[in-house]
């Protein structure tokens, strides 16, 4: 009654020694598993039904005549009476059994390699038809032996091994009994990152992945598509209890796998989402058992029990994504995408494109109408490095006028602009990028829906768009160009502030947001459209004053030890910090905290901080600062638990007044506004 799959060989031999020695049957022959315990990819093969249509995107079976059905039926025979034998049948009768139950299926195994092959052949839709086509017309006119053998060659020669398992063909006394599949999976699959999974298996097998699991990202961890596997495999009713990264319930690992499941039936009953690995090596771990089909009773989460546990291994909430809310449209925005630093006037710039700012004091003094077009440019350097957020750039800006005004107005910034950006410009593809080749002296973007945002604003609030070590926000002047790099909003008072600086707001970003290792980028799409703001949170006075108490200290900080925020930051979350002005400031940032959650109603959970890591799989050997002063894990999940039933509860009132819900400003460089070249 015990299966396994591996892809590696001796993988299969050793769990057989373990078994062996585990039933304590060590004065007894070998124990016989061979027909159970099995070489193959878990994740490559096809269904039945897949290998009878000759692809794996099924169809009409083609198959008639060729014996696909008699096959299996004689190889379920033989291989029950391997189940069934007792101490009477000798072990070479059993392997002659063996060999007669996978001698039978050679020819509908050959079916499904050769089909396979014909996917991970060709590198686009066209080619792997085109491949599959002839394999199809091979099949279909008993030629296919020469392309198995071509096959089975280049698998011997290959580094990393294509080696399909087409579970439904294998082990038809699983798949061919009423209410099909198996009663349980248990294992500890590998966990592999998307750069790791390409390195690792043949040519396509990222792309075969995402055609295998219909809705999962390319970035998704490879252990979701394990639990994906293992679901599908399941009969209704069944089972499964598998190891998984720490990640399993986040991001794109989590959409692909626990949402999916989810919403399909699956139920968590069980989840522990933090187990430290045994011995030296600082992993942490989450398991996590799934059923088949409806439960009663309650499920255990973390040892404790629970009403239900959501694909975000929470208590309460829903499995999908947040959704983005109409209140929270028009509120944030990229800065300008300028495309051609032969706009900027920077002493700075290293590359030697920008002109001096010298030069850019020469022309205004002999001409002022110049300055109508040179303004302030800033970036996420400067936001987070400067102890004033001090710019050190300038650039021209035309806005949307044409060449003509430009020309007549401006007639040396354009020379300027011609002479640096045209000829980058005009080298690319008219066709595919019109504005940034035909349009030359204007922005590849330059946001003017951002600058009638903040229009008769004498301050807004930004943040970083690039990586960042730490969730940083803060005020600066209105009248500048804002870089690509830098998320504006529209705000000029300290009770917004206070609200998208905590930690509520932090968490919520670093958990649906970009993150690159332990460095959070905002994106604006999915955190803050998204973020369930608290009531009156731009006109709350409790909020307004912690926020501004805040603000001022940091501030101050910043210019007396002339540090920007970064450098503040990382004093602020070092162990080893005990000044007077640091401690100030945890203290400004816990009694923030604590005036946002009372303004969700939310007086019961702690604000209490302590130094704990960045991630639960940090080691802090070779790190500079691995930890971070903040909340535990448990307040951290409580947080984000209820802020996912608000977003759900906010999205549902809007849908019943008929409020329209509205895009945000898209997402840096997505499709809607053309990638950036």
């Amino acid at each position: 009654c015990l299966y396994g799959i591996d892809r590696n060989p001796m993988a299969v031999d050793l769990a057989k020694v373990s078994l062996w020695l585990s039933t304590l049957a060590r004065d007894h022959p070998f124990t016989f598993v061979d027909h159970a315990f099995r070489h193959g990819d878990s994740l490559v093969g096809l269904t039945r039904r897949q290998l009878e249509a000759l692809h794996w995107q099924g169809g009409q079976p083609i198959l008639a005549g060729f014996g696909v059905r008699e096959a299996m039926e004689q190889a379920a025979a033989l291989r029950r009476r391997i189940r069934e034998a007792d101490d009477t049948v000798t072990d070479r009768q059993l392997r002659t059994l063996w060999r007669g139950a996978r001698d039978v299926l050679t020819e509908v195994r050959r079916f499904g390699d050769l089909t396979l092959a014909a996917f991970f052949e060709g590198s686009k839709p066209k080619e792997r038809e085109s491949r599959r086509a002839a394999y199809q017309e091979a099949i279909l006119t008993r030629q296919a032996r020469r392309y198995a053998a071509e096959l089975a060659a280049r698998r011997n020669t290959q580094e990393v091994p294509f080696a399909p398992f087409h579970w439904e063909i294998e082990f038809p006394e699983v798949f061919e009994r009423e209410n099909p599949g198996f009663d349980g999976f248990v294992g500890n699959p590998p966990f592999a990152g998307k750069n790791n999974v390409a390195a690792g298996n043949v040519a396509g097998y990222p792309s075969w992945l995402k055609e295998l699991h219909a809705q999962s990202h390319g970035n998704a961890d490879l252990v979701a598509h394990f639990y994906r596997r293992a679901f599908d495999l399941l009969r209704g009713g069944g089972a499964f209890g598998l190891i998984a990264t720490n990640t399993i319930a986040q991001g794109d690992t989590r959409s692909s796998g626990l949402r999916w499941i989810c919403e399909r039936g699956g139920e968590i009953y069980r989840a522990v989402k933090r187990v430290k690995w045994p011995g030296d090596a600082a992993v942490v771990v989450s398991v996590v058992h799934v059923a088949k089909g409806e439960l009663s009773g309650k499920r255990m989460l973390d040892g404790a029990p629970v009403e239900r546990v959501t694909a975000f291994l929470f208590h309460r909430g829903g499995h999908a994504d947040p959704v983005r809310l109409a209140a929270n449209a028009g509120k944030s925005f990229q800065g300008s995408i300028v495309l051609g630093m032969g706009f900027t006037f920077d002493d700075t710039d290293k590359k030697g494109v920008a002109s001096p700012l010298a030069e850019m004091r020469r022309l205004i003094e002999a001409d002022s109408r110049n300055r109508e077009v040179i303004f302030p440019y800033i970036g996420g350097e400067e936001v987070n490095t400067s102890p004033t957020h001090a710019h050190h750039r300038y650039v021209i800006n035309f806005g949307e006028r044409n060449e003509a005004e430009c020309r007549r107005r401006w007639p040396d910034l354009m020379a300027i602009v011609e002479d640096l950006v045209k000829p980058e410009r005009i080298a690319k593809d008219g066709n595919k990028y019109p504005r940034m080749v035909h349009q030359w002296w204007k922005y590849w973007n330059s946001r003017p829906e951002l600058h009638a945002a903040i229009a008769g604003l004498d301050r807004v609030l930004v943040t970083g768009a690039a990586a960042v070590t730490y969730h940083m926000m803060t005020f600066v002047p209105s009248k500048m160009v804002f870089s690509h790099k830098l998320i504006i909003f529209p705000i000029n008072k300290m009770s917004p502030f206070a609200a998208l600086q905590s930690r509520a707001h932090e968490v919520w970003s670093a958990f649906f947001g970009t993150t690159f290792g332990d460095a959070l980028t905002y994106n604006p799409t999915k955190v803050f459209v998204t973020f369930p703001l608290p009531e009156r949170w731009d006109a709350c006075r409790s909020l307004e004053a912690v926020g501004k108490a805040y603000y001022d200290c940091r501030a101050a900080l910043m210019v007396d030890n002339n540090e920007g925020m970064t450098k503040i930051y990382n004093r602020f979350h070092d162990f080893y910090e005990t000044t007077r002005g640091i401690a100030k400031l945890r203290e400004l940032h816990a009694a923030m905290d604590r005036a946002v959650l009372d303004a969700y109603g939310w007086t019961d959970i702690s604000t209490d901080c302590d130094f704990l890591p960045t991630t639960q799989s940090t080691k802090a050997a070779g790190r500079k600062n691995p930890y971070r002063y903040r909340w535990p894990d448990e307040v951290r999940d409580e947080v984000l638990a209820r802020l996912l039933a608000l977003n759900a509860d906010r999205a549902a009132a809007e849908a019943r007044a008929g409020t329209v819900r509205h895009r945000s400003a898209p997402t840096p460089f997505t499709k809607s506004q053309g990638a950036q070249p």
